[in-house]
């Protein structure tokens, strides 16, 4: 998904033609996940929904990253046991991880090359895959 900057009218466009009532918080949060190429940590997003609007609650960032990642808005990437970041470009891609700096970069889906999956247990289908390279400075 190309990302465009967005406006208020867009976004709520957008959560509505997937199914999500677009309330005034979930706008906010749209908006600062959509309006740039970035992948965000919550605490990333809650601190800048709240520079414009300081009601939202950490609570309310979870909830509706959850709602808008079961809606297929975001991916989740994990790219630490403890480090969760958002994806608001859902197409097809990969990602750099820098470990000393924090810093995540795309990879386009089509440098990357997989040469075979292991067989998947009976009755079910691959859903995608993700890779993350791990960076580090060399020394």
């Amino acid at each position: 998904m190309k990302l465009e900057p967005m406006t208020r009218e867009g976004v709520t466009r957008m959560l509505r033609a997937h199914g999500i009532t677009p309330t005034h918080q979930r706008i906010e949060i749209a908006l600062v996940l959509f309006e740039k190429p970035w992948h965000p940590s919550a605490d990333q997003i809650l601190a800048a929904v709240n520079v414009r609007y300081a009601e939202t609650s950490k609570a309310t960032v979870y909830n509706t990253l959850g709602l808008f990642l079961d809606k297929g808005l975001v991916r989740e990437l994990i790219v630490d046991p403890i480090k969760v970041f958002y994806d608001a470009n859902t197409s097809e891609h990969h990602h750099f991880y820098d470990v000393s700096s924090g810093a995540i970069t795309d990879i386009a889906a089509e440098g990357v090359r997989i040469d075979g999956l292991p067989p998947l247990p009976a009755g079910m289908v691959a859903d995608g895959i993700d890779i993350v390279v791990r960076t580090r400075p060399g020394f």
